[in-house]
């Protein structure tokens, strides 16, 4: 019975995403570019933002968070 369950469930999922899915017109070469960046810079403050939160050597943290906060000006930018 559970595994009746879980199927119809799954089925359900599939069934709503199909329906979210809506096609975008295609991209520019410039526009794709721009979100790969966009992406880029994003991961990378994650990983930053990470390694400041378990840093402990002052030297260190202060370089962080000047990446962070150069970080942060490349994205205020980008979204322009």
């Amino acid at each position: 019975m559970a595994r009746g369950f879980e199927s119809k469930s799954v089925e359900q999922q599939q069934e709503e995403a199909k329906r979210e899915f809506t096609p975008q017109s295609p991209k520019t070469a410039e526009e794709m570019e721009g979100r790969r960046k966009r992406d880029g810079l994003l991961l990378s403050r994650k990983n930053i933002s990470a390694r400041l939160a378990s840093a402990t050597n002052p030297a260190h943290r202060q370089m962080l968070e000047t990446a962070l906060a150069d970080l942060d000006r490349q994205l205020a930018g980008s979204e322009q």
